[in-house]
């Protein structure tokens, strides 16, 4: 059967038992029964699509809302290389799904899909499980918009394999070195403060510390989305990061993520900027070059905002520190005026491009 008609076939199916469950429990019982018992052992290749039940993205991983803004977010990592491509998946006010063990990656945009239409997230992962005969190797966690969460843990993943439902999100993991790896990583996701991001990363590190995938690790990524639709995929996506392969990729993603909190600073400032506020933009400018100071980009474009808002000599040691360290970049100074970006003052322009000789 082909990949697109198995994929029909499931949503009808889900779709149907979802139906049915609505209407009449003795068929909520059956389906209930059904999805939680093992298939017997010779029936595993039942399961399977060619030799494998699936791609074997054996992780640890979390899902969670953040009841105070409503973002929704998943963070995951793997001894697989670019688990991020399969695991995460995350809609503005829809939910959000981690998919894993031998992992069905339809279980992603199908369970948002249900969800969207209207589906808590019990109901859309108890739907796929039931449409599933490959479910006893799946792990799979979805939380909705209104925080309410699901998770399922198959019988045949391997051990250390399990997951733990709190308020608001869910842990879960295999092929773990022990199984109190998602209990960490739930007891860290509670205790930790500041904003979504800093928890999932917080319940990432914590499982890591606990012994982690028994493998090793490889790859990770995190998804945050907005808890409301803006109607602006690009805006909705909050944060959306992948490290695929390194040998520390916990540590590669917290980099990461220190630049995109910066980054985000610099769009700030260059919104400010465009409404000539020069307070507000070189407070975000400098907010991300606190995060940044070796990143040469952003202090070049603090310095050329300080310069815009009339605050030249706060600028002048910016550019000498930027020019001693790419010295190619006094050159792009002087093209800036034609694009609005620098006054048109060549008495400036020679003042700032003097700051290279001095930083020789």
């Amino acid at each position: 059967m082909s990949s697109r008609r198995r994929t029909v076939k499931r949503v009808v199916v889900a779709i149907l038992i979802l139906g049915l469950l609505a209407v009449n429990p003795v068929v909520k019982l059956v389906a209930g029964d059904e999805a939680s018992q093992p298939k017997p052992p010779n029936q595993l290749s039942d399961a399977r699509i060619g030799p494998w039940p699936g791609r074997p993205v054996h992780t640890y991983s979390i899902v969670a809302r953040d009841p105070a803004t409503g973002e929704l977010g998943v963070a995951v990592q793997s001894h697989w290389f670019s688990v991020g491509a399969m695991v995460p998946w995350a809609e503005a006010g829809v939910g959000a799904v981690a998919t894993q063990s031998f992992v069905d990656a339809s279980y992603g945009p199908l369970g948002l899909e249900l969800m969207r239409a209207g589906r808590s997230a019990p109901e859309a992962l108890r739907g796929l499980l039931a449409a599933d005969d490959g479910r006893d190797v799946r792990q799979v966690a979805m939380i909705d918009a209104q925080g309410r969460v699901a998770a399922h843990t198959g019988s045949k993943c391997i051990a250390a394999a399990g997951n733990l439902v709190g308020a608001n999100y869910s842990v879960q993991a295999n092929l773990m070195e022990k199984p109190s790896v998602w209990p960490a990583m739930a007891r860290a996701f509670e205790a930790a403060t500041g904003d979504l991001t800093d928890r999932l990363l917080a319940a990432l590190e914590a499982a890591q510390r606990e012994g982690g995938d028994i493998r090793g690790q490889q790859s990770a990524a995190i998804l945050v989305v907005r808890g409301q639709v803006t109607g602006r995929p690009w805006v909705d996506r909050e944060v959306d990061l992948r490290v695929e392969d390194s040998p520390d990729p916990l540590g590669e993603l917290k980099r990461l993520v220190r630049f995109h909190r910066a980054y985000q600073h610099m769009d700030a400032g260059d919104n400010c900027a465009a409404k000539k506020d020069w307070d507000c933009a070189m407070r975000e400018y400098g907010a991300a070059e606190k995060l940044l100071p070796e990143q040469m980009e952003v202090v070049f474009w603090h310095a050329v905002t300080l310069v815009t808002g009339g605050r030249v000599e706060q600028a002048l040691p910016l550019f000498k520190k930027i020019f001693a360290r790419e010295p190619k970049w006094a050159e792009l100074v002087g093209r800036l005026p034609a694009a609005g970006l620098l006054p048109a003052d060549e008495k400036l322009l020679a003042q700032i491009k003097l700051q290279l000789a001095s930083a020789r």
